[in-house]
Order: structure tokens, then C-alpha cells, then sequence
């Protein structure tokens, strides 16, 4: 059993899941107290040991069905994908899987011809060992562009795809002609497996390389169950407060102004008189106790903390293309007019790159920090917005930015003109950062319409919301004020 969990625990951090040496002992230990024939105990507890949260789930399940329903690696090697036992006996002879595996071993180590890497891993698939396939995916997903590149495209894993598919063609055609020929005489325990059963090895090999193609176009998306969206804004104004931001006129936007103004004061105000109270309703312990020494143990003084409640540190990444600059603005403006509400508030704008514009706004008040902006001659608004471009720089050069008390907000459509979106890149700022907060100016019936990628951007996200309005903006300030 040591040798099939190890083998497993293998391909799952081939996938990209952290399991530690001390999670794999204590499944071990775990095992040796329940029934392993017991496939439902079986998955539970390598479950609760290498799927720690809901969000690996997903992929944990791909991985399970794969190594021990469709590799029959140990238990569970005669059910299906929901438990239930299949009738297909191709894939159910024991002799067979064996005669698989060897052939396979046979056919890489002909010297008329050496396999690439490529095609040994999907041989290695085939009989029964998926480690190798699974990394050469996994590079896919996690592979990189140069962020340099004059003409940027998605041709970087397209072209990967297309080489594991090509490679799929080849190790085809090879074993097609392997178990035509004479050599295919494969020796499985006392028995024989003639060429009189080569069209048996033949489909099996098929449905293997099939699965290989399933598993390359698969890719689970991560369980966010917990996943925040923005109900109906509350109407506090009826008219100015529903006009979407990039619809505003001259005069709405001196209205709009003004309110922000009365609702930066107004919050300054809460969350002043917010911390006072935590200074003044917190019980010092340990103080509390020497005071009591000299009333002979008596309580008499009470004394207070004077530490204030610890204020987080806001990251702002803003898109300042197109209608989605309108947004942005605003909340660049509001977030600028609460520092006394954060620890720190640092902003990048983009389009296609991460500029820094935290010194613009410190350096001026907000409107002439906007106007600055809009100005800067580091942004070529000729450039098309590339989301996973900005999220890949933005982790090379500012990942230090990012703690667990910092919140990261990103304000834009998630349209990325059908370029590489990298979500696994949004994955990694996520599991840096206390939480990540996702505004999109767009009303939510629009997202993953056309080249908006929000519906796998949100899958990272601790809460994705529409913020196209005035209503809108101070609901979500509110909450993240209070």
C-alpha cells in the first residue's frame, strides 16, 4: 500500500497540490487503522489529508479517478467515475493492464527509434504511470511568456498543446505497428499474450491515449465556494446614483464628487470614533492583575489597552482603458481621501503593464493626481489591455507588496482582447494577500460575454461584484470602511 500512496502523492504534486512528508505520514498512520478494501474510507482519508480546502477539491478528484479508476492503481479499480462498476471488460482484465504496461516498456526501449520526452511520458501513461504526463500539463498551465514581446499572443501553450497532441499522433501509429508485428509476444506472469489479443491491447491502448486528451483539455476550476458577490446596491440616490460612471455628464460628475466628499468625511468620522472605542473597551490582563497586588488581590483598577485595532493596507491595480478609467477614478479619489482609514494605500494603474502611481496622489490632491495620470507618458494607450500579462509583472516586480494584511483590489472589465488570461498567475497573488476583491464596471449579465474572462478570474477571487454607479462604489467603500 506504502508504494501505491507514494506513487499518488507523486503525481498530485506533479498537478501542483503541497503535500508534506508529515500529511503523508499521517495518512499512512490513518490507513493502518481503517480498512484500505473500503474504497468510501479510502477516499475520505487521503481526502482530509492532501485536499485541504475546498478550493483543491476539484482537482483532487480528477487525480484520484484517474491513478486508481482508470490506472487501477490499488482500490477501487473496478468502479467507475461515480463508484459504479463498469461492464466494459477491456479495461478490467488484470493480465491485460499487465501486458499493457510491459508492451509499453518494450516499444520505448526499441533501438530502432528513441522517443522523445514527450512520447516516454505518454508511454509511461499508457502503462500505467501518469507522473510524467501530468508535469508535462502542468508546465502548460504555469509556463510564462516574455513579458518583452512586441506581438503578444496565446501561441506560447497553444503550441504546447499541439505538441502533446502530435505526440499523441505518433505514439498512435508506433503502437498500432509495435502490436502488429512479431515482437508483440508479451509474457504476463505464467501466461502468454499472444498477437491472437492485439486488437485487445490496441483499444486499451486507444482508450488510454484518449484519456491523455481528456486530461490535457480538462481543467478544473478551483471550488470557491465562499465567493462574495455584490447584491443590489442600496438606493440612496435615485437619479445621480444609477448613471453608470462612463455615462455621466458634466454636471452629474460635480454631483457625484460632492457626494463622495460628504460619504470620505463621514467614514473618517465612523472609523475614528470606531478605534477610540476599541482603546477604551479593551480589558489589559496581565496590568489589571499588578494593579490588583496592592488591594490585596482585589481588582480595584481597570486597566485599559491603549493599543488601537491594527488598520489593513489596501493594493489597488486599476485599468485606466477605455469606459473602465471612469471606475476607477473615483475609487483611486475615495481610497486616496481614507488613508487615515489604512495603514497604507499603494495604487498601480495599467493597460498592458503595472505602473506605480502611489507618489502622484501623495504628491497631490486627488483631481490633480487623476489629471497627472492621464498624462503620463508611460502609458500607451495604443497597447491592448492584457490582464494576465499585468498579473505575471505585477508578481515579478511588487509580489513584496502582498501580506496577509494587505487586500488586494482589482478594477476592471476582465476583458483581455483574447489574450492569455494566466489565471494560476491570479491564483498565487491570492494566496499572498488577506483577501482579493475584484470590481467590474460591467453589470454582471455581461461577464463572459466576448473576451471578458471573469468568470475564470473569479474562481481567484474572495469577492467579484458589479461597481458601475455611485450607488454601487459607496456600498462597497462602506463595507470595506465598517
Amino acid at each position: 500500500m506504502e508504494p501505491v500512496i507514494l506513487e499518488f502523492v507523486s503525481c498530485c504534486r506533479a498537478d501542483g497540490m503541497r503535500i508534506s512528508t508529515a500529511e503523508v505520514l499521517d495518512c499512512l498512520a490513518q490507513l493502518d487503522m481503517a480498512s484500505p478494501l473500503n474504497e468510501d474510507v479510502f477516499r475520505t482519508v487521503l481526502t482530509a489529508n492532501f485536499a485541504k480546502s475546498r478550493r483543491e477539491q476539484a482537482a483532487f478528484k480528477r487525480l484520484y479517478h484517474l491513478f486508481f479508476h482508470e490506472m487501477k492503481r490499488g482500490v477501487g479499480a473496478d468502479k467507475g467515475r461515480d463508484g459504479d462498476a463498469v461492464e466494459n471488460g477491456l479495461s478490467r482484465d488484470a493480465d491485460m493492464d499487465q501486458a499493457l504496461d510491459l508492451g509499453m516498456k518494450m516499444l520505448a526501449e526499441q533501438q530502432d527509434r528513441n522517443p522523445s520526452d514527450l512520447e516516454q511520458a505518454l508511454l509511461d501513461f499508457m502503462g500505467g504511470n501518469p507522473q510524467a504526463f501530468i508535469e508535462a500539463v502542468r508546465a502548460i498551465h504555469d509556463q510564462e511568456v516574455q513579458a518583452s514581446g512586441a506581438v503578444k499572443s496565446n501561441l506560447g501553450q497553444l503550441t504546447g498543446r499541439l505538441e502533446i497532441m502530435l505526440a499523441v499522433n505518433q505514439v498512435r501509429q508506433r503502437v498500432v505497428q509495435f502490436l502488429g508485428s512479431p515482437d508483440a509476444r508479451i509474457q504476463t506472469g505464467d501466461q502468454s499474450v499472444l498477437n491472437g489479443n492485439a486488437g485487445r491491447l490496441a483499444k486499451l491502448a486507444e482508450q488510454r491515449l484518449e484519456r491523455a486528451l481528456e486530461f490535457l483539455n480538462d481543467d478544473p476550476q478551483p471550488d470557491n465556494a465562499g465567493l462574495r458577490r455584490g447584491g443590489k446596491a442600496e438606493q440612496r440616490y435615485a437619479n445621480v446614483g444609477e448613471v453608470p460612471f462612463a455615462n455621466l455628464t458634466r454636471d452629474e460628475m460635480d454631483r457625484v464628487q460632492e457626494v463622495i466628499d460628504d460619504w470620505v468625511r463621514k467614514l473618517e468620522e465612523i472609523s475614528t470614533l470606531r478605534f477610540a472605542a476599541s482603546r477604551k473597551g479593551m480589558v489589559d490582563v496581565k496590568k489589571t492583575i499588578r494593579r490588583s497586588a496592592k488591594y490585596l488581590g482585589v481588582p480595584v483598577e481597570i486597566v485599559k489597552k491603549d493599543k488601537p485595532l491594527r488598520k489593513g493596507k489596501i493594493v489597488t491595480l486599476c485599468d485606466v482603458s477605455g469606459s473602465v478609467w471612469s471606475t476607477a477614478r473615483f475609487m483611486l479619489n475615495i481610497l486616496y481621501s481614507l488613508q487615515a482609514c489604512f495603514a497604507r494605500v499603494k495604487s498601480y494603474i495599467f493597460i498592458d503593464r503595472p505602473l506605480e502611481v502611489s507618489d502622484i496622489f501623495l504628491a497631490h490632491d486627488a483631481n490633480t493626481a487623476v489629471r497627472k495620470i492621464l498624462k503620463d507618458d508611460r502609458l500607451n494607450y495604443n497597447a491592448k489591455t492584457d490582464y494576465g500579462l499585468t498579473f505575471q509583472m505585477f508578481r515579478n516586480d511588487h509580489l513584496q507588496e502582498l501580506d496577509k494584511k494587505t487586500t488586494l483590489i482589482i478594477i476592471g472589465d476582465g476583458r483581455s482582447n483574447y489574450l492569455n488570461p494566466r489565471e494560476p498567475v491570479l491564483e498565487h497573488l491570492r494566496e499572498r494577500c488577506r483577501r482579493l476583491i475584484w470590481l467590474n464596471p460591467e453589470q454582471e449579465r455581461f461577464w463572459g460575454t466576448g473576451d471578458s474572462e471573469m468568470p475564470r478570474y473569479s474562481h481567484y477571487c474572495n469577492e467579484a461584484r458589479p461597481c458601475g454607479n455611485l450607488n454601487q462604489l459607496i456600498d462597497f467603500i462602506q463595507d470595506l470602511v465598517l
